[in-house]
This record gives structure tokens, sequence and C-alpha cells, in this order.
């Protein structure tokens, strides 16, 4: 599984480097292909490898991804907080230290999709490509990416809707450099709530995308 794990991620790589640079702006928009690659690398890696599991640790090693020495967990995730927080001020996501080894990112929905679609917002993309420079400048981190929505709706549409926003949030990070080896997106459909569905204002908490990064210990 792991042979097969690296090979998926370094040929979705291969194909992120297939772009076309508008010549005027510079921005680069990404082939029909790149998407399908990258979501699908990411995708494949779901298995057995949320939250960092042994084959993505050995996976990242592979590819050249250095591990943090045990000691040093805490100031490098002190460092990567901090650099988060600049980065999002006054953004709308959350930057939240949920662990030592754990810095969770929320990002609501309304500032991310329109409702019931999986396109991401064209102004929140940079703040996407602002996540993904932190995200290459701390390399040894995994980056789960977990898509959530709220009560409305039937339990199997919820869960489709989850996990495209979660791969469409996963593909942008990776066409800005972060590396597929390190990226995993799973929708949760309405499973994991964080507030009362039964209200408006708790509704809007629960739909939402996840970041959680955790560092990769040698």
């Amino acid at each position: 599984m792991i042979n097969r794990f690296a090979a998926i991620a370094l040929a979705a790589l291969a194909v992120v480097g297939c772009t076309t640079t508008d010549p005027y702006t510079g921005a680069q928009t990404p082939n029909r292909t790149a998407n399908a690659a990258i979501i699908g690398a990411i995708g494949g890696a779901a298995a057995g490898t949320l939250a960092g599991g042994n084959d993505r640790r050995n996976a990242m090693v592979g590819a050249g991804i250095g591990a943090i020495a045990g000691a040093g967990i805490g100031a490098y995730m002190d460092a990567q907080q901090r650099k988060l927080n600049e980065q999002l001020r006054n953004s709308g996501v959350g930057v939240t230290r949920t662990a030592e080894n754990e810095i969770t990112l929320n990002m609501p929905s309304d500032i991310t999709f329109d409702t019931n679609q999986s396109v991401v917002k064209s102004q929140f993309r940079d703040t996407l490509y602002n996540v993904a420079q932190t995200l290459r400048e701390y390399e040894s981190t995994t980056v789960d990416v977990a898509g959530h929505a709220d009560s409305d709706g039937t339990d199997d549409y919820n869960m489709a809707l989850s996990q495209r926003r979660a791969d469409a949030v996963a593909a942008i990070l990776s066409q800005n450099g972060v590396n597929p080896v390190r990226l995993v997106a799973v929708g949760f459909g309405e499973s994991r709530p964080i507030a009362d569905n039964g209200t408006a204002a708790g509704k809007a908490q629960n739909r939402r995308v996840e970041i959680k990064l955790r560092g990769v210990t040698s």
C-alpha cells in the first residue's frame, strides 16, 4: 500500500505542472486532467491514513520530507501557528491549537462556497493560497481536509457534498505547491456537528471545512 500511495501522489505532482498561464496576469489555471489526478491521489490516500497513519508518514519520508525530532514538535507547531495567525487575520478562518501537535483551521462554508456548491469562491482562493504558502514552509506536517454539513437534506446528499468540498479545498492546496503525499480529503456529511442543528446559527457553524495539521515526528 505504501508504494501504491507514493506512486499515485508522485503522479499527481507531475500532472500539477500542466497548467495554463495567463500572459497578462500570471494566473495559473490547472486543466481538468490535473484536477482529476490531484483528487484521485488525495482520495486514494484516505483509507487507513487519516490523522497521519504510518503509511502516510512513510510515504512522506520516502518523498524527501523530513520528520521533526520529538522534542522539537512544540516549537515547530508554535511557529507554524504564528505564521497562520498572521496570514489569516481578518479572513474569517479560525486558527486553533487543538493539541501540542495539532492545529485546526476552521473555514465556514459561507466564505468558502456558495449554497449547495462545491466550487471554491474566487475571493477565497487567495486565502487558500496563503495557507498553502505556510504549508510549503512547514512541510513536516500531515494535512487532513475534512468537509462537514448541517442536517438539512438527506444523509447521502450531505455526505457527497461534504466530500466534494473537501476535495476542492485539497486540490487548490496541491495546485499551489503542497505535496499531495501529505494530503487526505474526507467528507463526514452531517455526522460531526459542533453546534445545535435546531437553530440557523448552529447549522451555519456545522457547514464548514476543517484542515487539521499534525507534525510528523522521527
